[in-house]
């Protein structure tokens, strides 16, 4: 007759086990002493060792480092340029001023709607000149497709292919970085039709 053996499941926990802890994750495993270890100077292992641990704090300093700098970095370009977008809105807005004021003009450059328009304009242009925005000279420069769109081509005796000859609505920049670019007329051989 066999005895039944007992459930493990069921069986209480013997006290001289010791409990399992976690190993964290970020912990390197332990390493295996290689056979040649055992017979290396202890002292070399404690300093191969020491040294393998220098290294890693010099690379995670360096990784921090380098981590404050580009979070200084993209934080100052946040606000350099928060407003470009409000600043790309006004510009519109800018545009169609500036027709009226040469509407008033054409009528009399003494009225006092002439140059009580003038007066803003002149304010809009320090605000915008204080904000870090800068009109791209376009004007007989070369076409440059980063800086300018071209709306047509013209045929212009004495001038280089690919010369800006017109301005049809201004470019502007925001310090480095383009708001809206030039809208252009260039000499060159216009199509057939």
């Amino acid at each position: 007759m066999t005895v039944p053996s007992p459930d493990p499941a069921t069986q209480p926990i013997p006290e001289s086990i010791p409990p399992v802890t976690d190993i964290p994750a970020e912990a390197p495993p332990p390493a295996d002493p290689a056979p040649e270890a055992a017979s290396q100077d202890p002292i070399a292992l404690l300093t191969a060792e020491v040294d393998r641990w220098k290294d890693l704090a010099y690379r995670s300093q360096a990784e921090l480092d380098n981590f404050r700098k580009r979070s200084a970095r993209e934080a100052q370009d946040t606000r350099a340029y928060a407003n470009s977008s409000l600043l790309t809105a006004l510009l519109p807005i800018l545009d169609n001023f500036e027709m009226g004021l040469d509407a008033a003009r054409a009528e009399s450059e003494k009225s006092m709607i002439y140059m009580g328009m003038a007066m803003v304009q002149r304010q809009l242009a320090d605000f915008l000149r204080d904000m870090g925005v800068t009109e791209i000279e376009a004007l007989g420069k070369p076409f440059d497709p980063n800086l300018h769109d071209a709306v047509s081509t013209e045929a212009a005796p004495g001038q280089p292919e690919g010369t800006i000859l017109r301005v049809t609505r201004r470019g502007f920049r925001l310090k480095d970085r383009l708001l809206r670019p030039s809208s252009v007329i260039v000499a060159g051989t216009p199509p057939a039709a």
